[in-house]
């Protein structure tokens, strides 16, 4: 009880997404022919052999479909975990309530984040009632022999205070591991007075992370060092004029606290009365989070059947024609990463950006090698839909379902010879104020016929316009030009004007 603030809580991290399982042809074919060979005799050799046939014309794009399914979910999911790590980092109150409430689930004296003002969290923390602790201790006699040794008032109340105490320092280091963005928690505490039997506020104050990570908590009772080393401290339990402990809890006065003073005002002590009780509060920060640590994780990556693919895409369980290339999944790309494009990408390359949560609009620049147009005519966006006689162009914005999608077309083999690079971006609207951290699921898609790349952009709160992804033509040491494709994942607070003006557009 006295020993909790001791333990470690490691520092929270951007979460990695496993990959999907490895599928391979030997699988598919096998998957196949399973399907197809069911309810067949071994004597029915004409049937057997054409099952067997078809298994094998159909096993590549069964392969493929699900290849492309399973990077799909991955990049999803990727997604939903970068843009969780950006709300935690950057304080969203709801993602960091629900995250610190989630660690605290299993604390034994119950917590609960109730919310983030800024980069400081409010905590409130259900400490044992003193009338829960026994007023005995095992002992020994002169003789050596075990005994009960009653406690007494003073001491009992100095053992409760100390667990409160390590209580109240386990959570302040658990909550600040866990929200790496919060600076400082406002921390009160709630328990049972033992003269009336209602609950009131017994301590509160506010620490930094920069006190309780300084440490150092070696022993039980440096948990009393939570009453020095926070910012304007209250303790129900009070130290008297020779300096002792006092012996009685009382209620704090929290008339100066509106917060607090508001929660005692508004609340009844009364745990048979239907409305929400300060009696339950111990219960239901017990309750504050909808799932346990042992709750069992939903299988992203459940393998569809091979009879799944064929009712889910009966088209795509035709076999394809003799010399069509089997289509392959897409490639994920991260920041900073590069590739050569192949010859299909010079006569047609599509572009796709999908998002949700918010609105944004796609743009591109036709630059120089320095990222610089030679005119405002290689600035291609909503005002002007098509550059370099429609070698560059949108064409369109419109929803589907909950996304909203933005294609763009570029012949890379009609562009002028002055146009090195291409800068594909996104700029929100600044008269919502919103930034790209209000997008979900950001996505940005190029294909041509035989490849396609995918790119999940970080959803990132400090920036209204960025740098998807570039394209650039390459001259390899041989001679041999190619162009080549980076993503990128960058921008700027400011929005469209400076992402313009980044490009040597002149913006009036």
């Amino acid at each position: 009880m006295t020993s909790v603030h001791l333990q470690s809580f490691a520092p929270a991290h951007p979460p990695v997404v496993p990959g999907p399982p490895p599928l391979g042809l030997p699988w598919a074919l096998a998957e196949a022919k399973a399907f197809h060979l069911a309810d067949l005799g071994v004597f029915a050799r004409a049937e057997r052999a054409e099952a067997k046939r078809r298994a094998e014309q159909e096993a590549p794009g069964y392969l493929a479909a699900e290849q492309v399914r399973l990077h799909g979910v991955h990049a999803e999911l990727a997604a939903e975990a970068d843009q969780w790590w950006q709300a935690l980092v950057a304080n969203d109150e709801a993602t960091v309530c629900e995250t610190v409430n989630y660690a605290f689930s299993d604390n034994p004296a119950a917590g609960c984040a109730v919310g983030v003002e800024g980069s400081v969290m409010s905590v409130v923390m259900r400490q044992q009632d003193i009338d829960s602790l026994p007023d005995q201790t095992p002992g020994v006699t002169s003789s050596g022999r075990p005994t009960l040794k009653t406690l007494t008032k003073r001491d009992r109340v100095l053992w409760w205070l100390t667990a409160m105490g390590s209580n109240v320092i386990a959570t302040l280091k658990e909550g600040f591991a866990v929200a790496p963005g919060i600076t400082a928690i406002d921390l009160a505490v709630i328990t049972r007075m033992p003269d009336t039997q209602r609950l009131g506020f017994v301590s509160y104050g506010r620490w930094t992370r920069q006190v309780i990570e300084a440490g150092p908590w070696r022993q039980p009772e440096d948990a009393l060092r939570f009453l020095d080393i926070g910012q304007e401290v209250a303790c129900a339990v009070a130290t008297t004029a020779s300096g002792n402990l006092s012996s009685t809890i009382k209620p704090l006065d929290t008339g100066r606290l509106p917060g607090l003073q508001n929660l005692l005002d508004h609340a009844q002590d009364d745990a048979a009365s239907a409305d929400a009780t300060l009696a339950g509060l111990d219960g239901d920060l017990r309750a504050n989070v909808p799932a346990t640590h042992d709750a069992s994780a939903p299988d992203h990556y459940r393998i569809h059947t091979f009879a799944e693919w064929r009712t889910q895409a009966p088209s795509a369980a035709q076999p394809p024609a003799i010399g069509e290339p089997v289509p392959s999944a897409p490639t994920v790309l991260v920041p900073g990463q590069n590739l050569t494009l192949p010859d299909e990408a010079w006569e047609g390359l599509n572009i796709a950006f999908s998002s949700g949560g918010a609105d944004a609009d796609l743009t591109l620049f036709l630059t120089d090698a320095q990222s610089r147009v030679a005119s405002d005519e290689d600035f291609v966006f909503y005002n002007q839909p098509s550059a370099a006689h429609g070698a560059a162009r949108l064409l369109g914005k419109q929803n589907e379902g909950t996304h909203t999608v933005e294609r763009a077309a570029v012949h890379l083999a009609a562009l002028p010879e002055h146009v090195q690079r291409m800068t594909v971006a996104i700029n929100m609207d600044v008269d919502t104020g919103l930034t790209c951290g209000s997008l979900t699921h950001a996505e940005l898609s190029m294909g041509c016929a035989t490849a396609t790349w995918t790119f999940r952009p970080p959803a990132d709160p400090a920036i209204r316009a960025m740098v998807v992804a570039e394209l650039y033509r390459h001259r390899f040491a041989g001679g041999r030009l190619v162009w080549k494709l980076r993503a990128v994942g960058q921008g700027w607070a400011d929005g469209l004007n400076s992402l313009a003006k980044a490009h040597g557009v002149d913006v009036r």
